[in-house]
């Protein structure tokens, strides 16, 4: 089975470029994130002509995640337990930011859009750190009552986990994705049982996911790893190959981020 994570940014406008992907690298299974619509605005009708189902969440035109699959799609859930607010008063509500499915031979898959953070000092950055810990506590729940459980978590994760994952550690001096507390926190979700399952066959300074569209920083290969297939045991060993599929941040109405792909065989 093959799965893959991408940061579409926008699903409406990239539509064709999703459909090609799906037919060129024969993907089973993938994970949008940044749709930007409401379930009710995506016209799903050549995604279902190919044979996939669809499930979407979104509340607006910000944020949005969604799961394609053509090996059946079941038990969807459409945010994580204990997750917090934004604004974390009154006034918030749960973003939506999270959707897992039940896909193929019983493998749970968590298409995820972590929060940015903003900036280290703004309200949205202790969001983003209550974020990762809510996702971490569902992780550990799952296998603490399923050790064998098959959970993959796959998206944009916001987070840099280590200097090599960003072009030049300087020009991120005091801001978001590389400070100590989010790359601990995405630690813990590792730690927790869920590895990187990409970064064994990828590893290295100049391995990217993530390039801005300001200051030409694809051209200059000024990018960030922030896009991760996070699995639990039983999905590292069932890891027979993947890629960043460099390719997709090319040419007109590209996306910002690459999509990442990972091959099972359970």
């Amino acid at each position: 089975m093959r799965i893959a994570t991408w940061n579409i940014n926008s699903l409406r406008a990239r539509m064709d470029r999703v459909l090609a992907f799906l037919e060129r690298h024969e993907v089973d299974v993938l994970a949008l994130q940044e749709t930007k619509a409401k379930p009710e605005q995506l016209d799903l009708t050549a995604l279902q002509d190919a044979g996939y189902e669809v499930s979407a969440h979104g509340l607006n035109q910000w944020n949005g995640v969604a799961l394609i699959s053509r090996v059946g799609l079941s038990d969807v859930q459409t945010q994580l337990p204990a997750v917090p607010t934004y604004p974390e008063d009154e006034t918030g509500v749960v973003e939506a930011r999270a959707l897992s499915g039940v896909v193929g031979d019983g493998l749970r898959i968590w298409s995820l859009y972590v929060p940015n953070g903003r900036e280290v000092d703004h309200p949205h950055y202790a969001y983003k750190l209550r974020w990762l810990e809510a996702l971490r506590a569902e992780g550990e729940r799952e296998l603490a009552a399923d050790e064998a459980s098959r959970t993959v978590l796959v998206g944009d994760f916001n987070v840099a986990p280590r200097d090599e994952d960003v072009w030049d550690m300087d020009a991120f001096e005091g801001k978001t994705h590389v400070t100590e507390p989010e790359r601990s926190a995405f630690r813990a979700i590792v730690d927790a049982g869920f590895a990187d399952v990409v970064r064994p066959d990828h590893e290295g300074p100049g391995i990217y996911t993530y390039w801005d569209y300001q200051a030409l920083r694809f051209p200059k290969k000024e990018g960030m790893r922030i896009d991760f297939v996070l699995g639990s045991p039983a999905v590292q060993s069932a890891v027979t190959g993947s890629f960043i599929d460099r390719e997709e941040r090319k040419g007109k109405g590209a996306s910002d981020h690459a999509p990442v792909v990972v091959d099972l065989d359970f």
